[in-house]
């Protein structure tokens, strides 16, 4: 399964179709404390880029863009409880939302990891 990026440190991972999203490792350490998930609603419809939910930390709160265009098709409720599984496994638990993908060729407009990883190098 491939895991690509965005430049405000979402990530997705790509599977039948089904595109899980959430924020890289890089954003949850940088955000600190995670306090609270605004999860989007089962049934929005998204573009890429767009604002798909909120989160919010001890030191900031800040919105999570869409890294493809999709229908959210579920979201992870575990965060409503806890949100600080994010801090624990941003890439992996932690994930936020379930898309389906509306058009893999958006892809293009994403980091792979080893791209990402350079990217980060020049924050």
């Amino acid at each position: 399964m491939s895991i690509y990026f965005t430049k405000d440190h979402e990530w997705v991972k790509i599977k039948d179709g089904i595109a899980a999203v959430g924020i890289s490792e890089h954003a949850a350490h940088e955000l600190g404390d995670i306090t609270f998930v605004e999860l989007p609603q089962i049934g929005k419809t998204v573009k890429q880029f767009e604002v798909l939910g909120s989160i919010e930390s001890v030191k900031a709160a800040s919105d999570i863009f869409s890294p493809v265009s999709g229908k959210v098709t579920k979201v992870n409720e575990a965060l409503d409880a806890a949100p600080e599984i994010v801090n624990e496994s941003a890439e992996d638990a932690g994930w936020m939302a379930w898309l389906e993908l509306a058009d893999e060729a958006e892809l293009g407009n994403l980091m792979n990891k080893e791209q990402y990883e350079e990217f980060l190098k020049t924050l």
